[in-house]
């Protein structure tokens, strides 16, 4: 399955955004989605998954209250909509693909990677 994320851009601290992220190639209904981010020197971490049905989700501690992932299977789509948004916040979001039926966390689990989308929040 090839991914493909959208959405960044530059906002204020407190502003929202929304990130999207296109799925093609696969039955997107297969994978648990996830969405990562990666800070200018610093690794990769979780932002938030949900399941194949969008039932589960499960976010980083940092975000948890202030972004929502969610889905929609007849649109191959994946979305984060992100709010209250912190300068810490500024990274390159990036979604990702995998088989786990559980909501999964570690970057290890994902299979399937697209180009990510950056996003600068400024203070």
């Amino acid at each position: 399955v090839q991914l493909q994320a959208s959405g960044g851009g530059l906002v204020q601290a407190g502003g929202s955004l929304r990130l999207s992220c296109a799925a093609s190639g696969g039955a997107f209904s297969s994978y648990g989605m996830g969405w990562f981010r990666q800070a200018p020197g610093k690794e990769r971490e979780f932002v938030a998954a949900v399941t194949r049905t969008g039932g589960g989700t499960r976010y980083a501690a940092s975000v948890k209250g202030r972004f929502t992932i969610s889905r929609d299977n007849a649109k191959n789509a994946v979305y984060l909509q992100m709010n209250s948004l912190k300068p810490e916040d500024t990274a390159v979001y990036s979604c990702a693909a995998t088989t786990y039926t559980a909501v999964v966390a570690e970057i290890w689990r994902y299979d399937y990677w697209g180009q990510g989308t950056l996003v600068t929040v400024s203070s």
